[in-house]
């Protein structure tokens, strides 16, 4: 069984290097815009066919020899190229209906996270406690370093973020299929706002929400940001308070995802989930002028809410970490979950006396709605591998 995992940290670099990669995710950057007004070129034509990353490696070649754009000479070429198969993976993502994606944007400097790949790491990279060896006149550059690197390093990114630059090492290791510890175990979940995760054995975890810890902070922040003279000494040191705040949001909420579902993953084989398409959950309520919406601040705060617990990362790190572990996870639909009481199979919106509290008005059933929830998708689960005849299992009802 092969394992693909990132190991991310931070990068201490000196004033040259600085400048250095400042140069180079320019160039990428570049790159990536001009490819992209290309494509766009041929989307808007009538059989909007978007040349593929085999095209558009040649393009680099025609760039270095015309006199404007000569300058990327200069370039390490194969930062470029790994930024066009960004790219060319963008579109195809954009043309898959079932991922609907949105389609590929120009990068603008200061507002898109600029980033280079460093690939074939063995032969043009190097490691050295904590220390790595890059090309392109970057040299030795110390990281820190806050985790044991596993498997053999593939390639690494580094990008900018908050002010300060990051690499991540991408690497494969080759392990034996894991024996779970649980196979017989099975376990529904049921994510909201008022309990992140509730699990169809009655347990929950408790919402961090990250954003709404620092909301009052960061909105401070941006306040003084909005008053300082742009690009000013004063509005640089606001701007950097912000990103930080910001840059915390996500880690506090990064960290609290991983050891949730790091916890979930090492100790259930089937993990059911609700199959929710977030995107849609969180849109607007505005409308139109012609057909304005209804409700818009209280659907907003939930908009905000929805997103500040990070429901797609959280399924996302399940998914990869259920298989490390020899688990599966296994979405459902998501309609009447709630609604539906798990003792007689009735479905009724009077079940749902509140947020919080379920009372079946057929057999009398009461439990926590969410729990309910929980109970509804595990049944589903089951339901769902025994007519497709994939349990791997006998399902054990919480």
């Amino acid at each position: 069984m092969m394992i693909r995992q990132g190991f991310k940290f931070r990068l201490d670099v000196t004033p040259d290097q600085d400048a250095r990669l400042r140069v180079l995710v320019g160039h990428a950057r570049f790159v990536w815009n001009q490819a992209l007004a290309r494509c766009n070129d041929a989307y808007r034509a009538e059989d909007q066919r978007v040349p593929r990353y085999e095209t558009m490696a040649k393009w680099i070649t025609a760039w270095k020899q015309e006199p404007q754009t000569q300058w990327l000479t200069e370039a390490y070429t194969d930062n470029l190229q790994q930024k066009l198969k960004d790219l060319d993976a963008a579109w195809q993502r954009f043309f898959d209906p079932k991922l609907a994606a949105k389609r590929p944007r120009f990068k603008k400097k200061g507002r898109d996270r600029d980033s280079i790949r460093f690939v074939n790491f063995t032969k043009y990279c190097q490691l050295d406690g904590r220390r790595v060896k890059l090309p392109s006149k970057l040299g030795w550059i110390k990281f820190r370093q806050s985790r044991p690197i596993v498997g053999t390093i593939k390639n690494c990114t580094i990008g900018r973020d908050a002010g300060h630059w990051h690499i991540s090492f991408q690497t494969e290791r080759e392990v034996s299929a894991p024996v779970h510890p649980a196979p017989e175990r099975w376990i529904g979940i049921d994510v909201g706002i008022a309990r992140f995760a509730t699990l169809s054995d009655g347990t929950f975890t408790a919402p961090l929400s990250s954003f709404k810890r620092h909301q009052q902070a960061l909105a401070k922040a941006q306040r003084q940001l909005s008053r300082k003279v742009k690009f000013s000494s004063n509005w640089r040191k606001a701007k950097a308070r912000v990103q930080r705040l910001q840059r915390r949001i996500a880690n506090v909420r990064q960290d609290f995802l991983h050891k949730t579902s790091t916890r979930i993953s090492q100790n259930h084989a089937m993990i059911v989930i609700e199959d929710l398409q977030v995107s849609n959950m969180s849109a607007s309520a505005k409308g139109t002028i012609e057909v304005p919406g209804r409700k818009v601040r209280q659907k907003t705060g939930l908009n905000r809410s929805i997103l500040d617990q990070g429901w797609f990362m959280f399924r996302r790190q399940l998914e990869y970490k259920a298989d490390w572990a020899g688990g599966e996870v296994l979405a459902v639909p998501a309609h009447h979950t709630s609604q539906t009481c798990p003792a007689c199979g009735h479905v009724s919106r009077d079940n749902r006396l509140t947020q919080a509290q379920f009372a079946c008005t057929d057999c009398g059933y009461a439990n926590n709605a969410d729990v309910v929830g929980a109970l509804n998708i595990l049944a589903r689960g089951i339901k769902t591998c025994a007519k497709g005849g994939t349990s791997p299992g006998s399902p054990v009802s919480a």
